[in-house]
């Protein structure tokens, strides 16, 4: 009995949460993620030309919200690290093995662990740039990547005042 009304909750809470996939951006996607009930992570996961993604939560695929995500991306999405001594730098591609233990190709990932904290990333998609490493909400966004090191730059000099 106990069991059946924690999974009827679960399952309202997804639903609820794919309802407001349908307005996700990349502005929000950090925020989004950060909902989801979850023990260990949440990551979102595009693969191949970025056609298709993935909502994983603590490891597993949740279907009723992997399908609103269809097209959210495409291949010229870019991510990129960033570090004080040497700026930004283009993050290679993660490898991901399917349930079937079968290896696919990562066009794009996000990850945010237990305590809600996310990658520490610049996502660049036509022609926006959008600061994961600010804790900031909204998520700050810049026009270039090279604005987004500026900005980067000009916060650590005004801390180091």
């Amino acid at each position: 009995m106990i069991m059946g009304v924690v999974y009827t909750l679960a399952v309202t809470n997804f639903q609820r949460v794919a309802d407001e996939a349908q307005r996700v951006g990349l502005d929000t996607l950090r925020i989004y993620l950060q909902k989801l009930p979850h023990e260990k992570s949440v990551k979102f996961l595009c693969l191949d030309d970025c056609s298709s993604c993935r909502v994983l939560v603590d490891g597993k695929v949740v279907e009723s919200l992997s399908n609103s995500f269809d097209g959210f991306l495409d291949e010229s999405v870019r991510v990129y690290r960033y570090d004080i001594s040497s700026g930004a730098q283009e993050i290679t591609k993660e490898i991901y093995f399917n349930s079937e233990d079968v290896e696919e190709s990562v066009c794009f990932s996000y990850t945010v662990d237990k305590e809600g904290v996310g990658d520490q990333v610049f996502i660049e998609f036509k022609n926006r740039v959008y600061d994961y490493t600010s804790y900031f909400s909204p998520i700050p966004v810049y026009d270039s990547v090279q604005d987004a090191v500026e900005a980067k730059e000009r916060l650590f000099q005004e801390v180091g005042r």
